[in-house]
């Protein structure tokens, strides 16, 4: 379904990311986790990779509004979608994609995620944690800093408000001397002390494609079954 959408916010979530907020329009539906292709209108300048690109949608299907985040990088489309007046509308043309929660409720979920690629992790466990589902969702987060975790307030929250959901972030550079989550890359014993049984779990990975293959060997080298395993790869935000 196309169809043009109104900004109405816009909210630093991180550094150098920005979450943008659209109205909702009545009657659209999508399942947690999708995504959709954004276009400009009649933008003041735009480059070779035209006016539209893809976001995952990072609000949960029972929230009010429509929302995308981006690392803000100096391009011509970001430029562009940094400096919308609030009111300016785009076309969006959602839903797509398959990244989305199991149903079996006695198999756990895994998110092995690095940086922005959580974006569709956050519309995923908002959602659970709104139907109270019973399928325990762990997420291990990596970023280089604290400052740099998309959503660290959000998923801290909705850790405590579900109790089958567990937050791990992951400080891969730096973090102060109070950081009570994880330093260093993500590697099998990192994941062996989160997850308990590794044949039982499904894993979810997303992040730039270099992570996403490196996790996925990972997997398969630590004797995660390879039919278990689904990703999202991020390329080019």
């Amino acid at each position: 379904m196309i169809q043009n959408i109104k900004l109405k916010e816009k909210k630093d979530i991180a550094r150098d990311t920005t979450a943008f907020y659209f109205e909702k329009p009545e009657g659209f539906e999508f399942r947690a986790g999708q995504f959709g292709d954004y276009t400009l209108i009649d933008p003041p300048e735009t480059d070779d990779e035209g006016n539209t690109r893809g976001f995952s949608l990072i609000t949960a299907p029972y929230e009010d509004k429509i929302g995308l985040a981006s690392r803000m990088r100096d391009t011509a489309f970001k430029r562009v979608l940094k400096d919308l007046p609030l009111g300016t509308e785009v076309k969006l043309d959602a839903p797509y994609g398959d990244y989305t929660l199991h149903k079996t409720e006695t198999t756990p979920a895994v998110f092995l995620i690095g940086g922005i690629g959580v974006t569709p992790v956050r519309s995923i466990v908002a959602q659970a944690t709104h139907d109270k589902s019973p399928i325990k969702i762990t997420l291990i987060h990596a970023n280089r800093t604290p400052d740099d975790a998309p959503f660290m307030a959000d998923f801290e929250r909705l850790a405590e408000e579900n109790p089958n959901f567990t937050f791990i972030p992951v400080a891969t550079k730096s973090a102060p001397d109070d950081w009570a989550g994880e330093r260093g890359h993500i590697d099998a014993d990192m994941i062996r002390r989160h997850v308990d049984d590794l044949n039982k779990p499904i894993f979810y990975l997303s992040g730039p494609e270099g992570l996403v293959k490196a996790m996925r060997q990972l997997l398969v080298e630590i004797g995660a079954n390879e039919d278990n395993i689904r990703t999202e790869e991020f390329t080019g935000y």
